[in-house]
């Protein structure tokens, strides 16, 4: 299995999931190699330098994805748009379109970084639940080849209960500036099945960029 690993805090989960899952050193060699921000993801797995990933949702609509992906039922408190001038995040695809489709102008934040500024900043998860009463999906897990596979990985997953060990929250703590109190309460804002409503609100969203 050859994945690509977005290393943010909001899929944790998954990875502490996938150390113990990838049986082949190999396998998780990679998932070290094959990481960065989304955008840089999204070009591994157009390329095909990775087999499977959790690509952003205004990508993932051409490609075979699972039903495992970054759901925020109302806030999500890291992807926000902050006051200033109109700005892009360059490590963003499907948050700058959310931006424009809601039409709301400044600087678009999203990751980690964005956990750590609050005055004045939207939630853009927020305004969507607010104009749509829907959830938002910021990405799905999608795959090139071995689709059994892949499909079974996130089905697995999503049945999973997984705890994140201490040593890791301090590691994160360390980089972040977040408290383990912080980061475990930013987890509890995100989902990760993409059920009925959750692809409704795809669907609509795909509508409105075009």
């Amino acid at each position: 299995m050859i994945i690509g690993k977005i290393d943010y805090i909001n899929l944790l989960p998954f990875y502490v999931f996938l150390k113990k899952e990838l049986k082949h050193s190999a396998d998780k060699a990679a998932l070290t190699y094959y990481k960065g921000v989304p955008s840089h993801i999204n070009r591994l797995f157009i390329k095909g330098r990775v087999e499977a990933a959790m690509i952003s949702s205004i990508v993932s609509k051409k490609y075979a994805c699972t039903d495992f992906g970054i759901v925020a039922h109302k806030r999500v408190k890291s992807v926000i748009v902050c006051p200033g001038e109109n700005k892009e995040d360059e490590e963003s695809n499907t948050s700058n379109v959310l931006a424009k489709v809601l039409g709301i102008k400044g600087e678009v934040i999203i990751g980690d970084k964005a956990l750590l500024k609050t005055d004045g900043c939207i939630d853009l998860a927020q305004k969507w639940y607010e104009r749509y009463r829907l959830p938002f999906v910021f990405a799905r897990f999608c795959y090139k080849k071995n689709p059994k596979a892949y499909k079974a990985l996130a089905k697995k997953f999503l049945h999973s209960h997984t705890k994140i060990p201490h040593y890791i929250l301090s590691r994160y703590t360390k980089r972040s500036g977040l408290s383990h109190k912080e980061i475990k309460n930013y987890l509890q804002l995100i989902d990760y099945k993409i059920g009925r409503k959750e692809k409704q609100s795809l669907k609509k969203f795909f509508q409105l960029q075009r």
